[in-house]
């Protein structure tokens, strides 16, 4: 089979939604199918062409976190794509190239395939006091991008169920992000660079909190600071919080740390290249997160694999993966995060042992095997819509 990935982010480019695609065109690779990405330039502002990419120029949007916005059609982008000739149409983003796909699948006769993968309704906070207009447009919106498809994919109940209540009532398919467990696997990392992390980020017997993803209003960090702010004004071990990635908010949440005269305790890393993500998780000895605006939650999957514990607020997309106490933790406010962190820390070895195991079970649903079994079986019915 022969499918056209269209997406406006993808590797090496660090968010939620290139990731997903890049392990989307592993997978599909990896079984012998043929794939071509379409997706945005950050390297120049021209359209390139190689072997399974297509790149084409797009306008970065600095307070959009870089994302970069194209033209709705790319005429010489397009000529290859009918001549490349997919089977079907794959559509990960819903404006630029996203519109670029929709449009290319129209004259070229092929079925489309949407993943819904962001709850745009959880971003409207970005439009000030236009929040209300914006909450309203972004549900019509939605609802358009999830009739006008061949099939359409929600990586999640909670995101299927947001979207039924937009009011669209066609079938809409689960297919969660699969996760490539040897990307995470201990034994599978460079051990002498791995210790090098160690030595950069972390002191002999220290405790590590690590917050890892797009630093943003919509992540809530600022919850994760002050309940790890209220956790260092109780009797603890030596411990620090290590905050990977970049974004909008970091300024913000630099001078909370500030205020907060935590500047030795934690630290903001930055952006990092895709390849050194699974070393920062195995510096952690717990991820962190308050978010409750993920579609899927990647993060916590990839935190789950390396076998940390997860310390996360609660949230319905989450609840058949962290079970309290049994696969993860779950805190209900900043003084809670403060409790929920010492029990962590307090752990008998041997509690700690059957909880890794059951984290191990947790996670085996999300195995790449799944993941394409569950996306051959969407293709082959959008493509059977065209026969």
């Amino acid at each position: 089979m022969k499918i056209a990935l269209f997406t406006d982010t993808f590797p090496p480019e660090i968010n939620g939604v290139s990731v997903s695609v890049g392990l989307h065109q592993k997978v599909l690779m990896n079984q012998g199918h043929e794939v071509l990405v379409i997706t945005t330039n950050p390297f120049g502002k021209d359209t390139t062409i190689q072997t399974g990419m297509i790149r084409v120029p797009g306008v970065e949007l600095k307070k959009l976190y870089g994302y970069r916005m194209s033209s709705f059609f790319n005429a010489k982008a397009f000529q290859f794509i009918r001549k490349w000739n997919p089977d079907v149409m794959h559509i990960h983003t819903d404006a630029g190239i996203g519109i670029f796909g929709k449009i290319s699948a129209f004259f070229l006769k092929r079925p489309t395939v949407v993943t819904y993968h962001t709850m745009y309704e959880d971003y409207t906070h970005y439009a000030g006091f236009l929040k209300g207009l914006a909450s309203r447009v972004v549900k019509q919106f939605s609802r358009s991008i999830a009739e006008q498809c061949t099939e359409f994919i929600s990586p999640s109940i909670k995101t299927k169920e947001k979207i039924r209540s937009y009011g669209v009532d066609r079938y809409i398919n689960i297919v969660p992000t699969g996760i490539d467990f040897s990307r995470f696997e201990y034994n599978n990392l460079d051990q002498d660079k791995l210790n090098k992390f160690r030595a950069q980020w972390t002191k002999p017997g220290e405790k590590i909190v690590l917050s890892l993803g797009r630093v943003a209003k919509e992540k809530s960090m600022d919850v994760i600071i002050k309940g790890f702010s209220q956790y260092l004004k109780t009797p603890h071990p030596s411990t620090k919080l290590l905050i990977v990635g970049d974004g909008p908010d970091r300024r913000d949440l630099m001078q909370l740390v500030s205020e907060l005269k935590l500047e030795n305790d934690i630290q903001f890393v930055g952006a990092v290249p895709i390849q050194e993500v699974p070393y920062y998780y195995q510096l952690a000895d717990v991820f962190a997160s308050a978010s409750l605006t993920e579609t899927q939650g990647l993060t916590f999957m990839e935190a789950m694999v390396s076998q940390k514990i997860v310390l996360c607020r609660y949230d319905e997309n989450l609840a058949s993966l962290i079970r309290h106490q049994q696969t993860g933790f779950i805190f209900a406010d900043i003084d809670d995060f403060s409790r929920q962190l010492h029990a962590i820390f307090s752990l008998e070895p041997s509690k700690k042992n059957v909880m890794l195991s059951q984290i191990e079970e947790a996670v085996k649903p999300y195995a790449l095997t799944t993941f394409y079994e569950n996306l051959l079986e969407v293709y082959q019915r959008a493509i059977r819509q065209y026969w």
